[in-house]
């Protein structure tokens, strides 16, 4: 695990995702706060490409939680048949539809601790819908962020709850809206788990990794 970098060099490195990307979009597709809910939920041990492949038609017919009632589980599995762990996640979509009705009005709720106590919400989910939609500062850790957190030295953690503080904590306050988006992306397309591409890197210059690639 790399050293925690000291904050001229965070700064510097959040400038650089800032000037080369000032609005990083989220990749998953959605129309408002319910679908993107559904989609975060849906997304785990999937792929963002398959998530929106399978809602494309799903959110054209089920856009609000009445809708996924009145669709049923079955309905919901005909179009998410194609993700991993697809029958758990209708479930889990349908359960969550319910107590939005019943609990919240048919509101997403704006509270992490509302989030979390729905069906297949955990804290990365509740972190993603406060941070796209609220527009909360949270901080989403997925195995992207938390390869490049500690391989860079952006973010060093021995779990994601350590990642997460560590943003929290390091982050320069005016980059903290598009820190995890700036991390994702660059973890998704440049700091990859296996080959790196540090020929493409801009921040090469400042990252701790040592193993270096061109």
């Amino acid at each position: 695990m790399a050293k925690q970098l000291p904050y001229p060099v965070m700064r510097e490195i959040f400038a650089r995702f800032q000037a080369a990307e000032p609005e990083p979009k989220g990749e998953l597709n959605h129309t408002n706060a319910f679908t993107l809910v559904v989609a975060v939920a849906l997304s785990a041990q999937a792929t963002d490409a398959g998530v929106n492949k399978a809602t494309e038609k799903l959110f054209q017919i089920a856009d609000t939680p009445e809708k996924m009632l009145a669709l049923g589980e079955e309905g919901v599995i005909e179009h998410i048949k194609t993700i991993g762990l697809f029958r758990n996640k209708a479930k889990n979509v349908i359960k969550l539809s319910r107590i939005l009705v019943e609990e919240y009005g048919g509101e997403v709720p704006s509270s992490r601790a509302a989030l979390q106590s729905l069906p297949g919400v955990g804290r990365k989910t509740a972190n993603v819908v406060l941070n796209m939609w609220w527009r909360f500062p949270a901080q989403a850790v997925d195995t992207h962020i938390f390869r490049l957190g500690n391989r860079a030295g952006i973010a060093p953690g021995k779990d994601v709850d350590a990642v997460e503080r560590a943003i929290e904590d390091n982050v320069p306050a005016e980059y903290q809206l598009h820190a995890h988006h700036w991390m994702i992306l660059h973890g998704r397309y440049i700091c990859v788990a296996r080959k790196p591409k540090c020929g493409a890197c801009i921040i090469r210059d400042l990252c701790q990794f040592e193993d270096k690639t061109e």
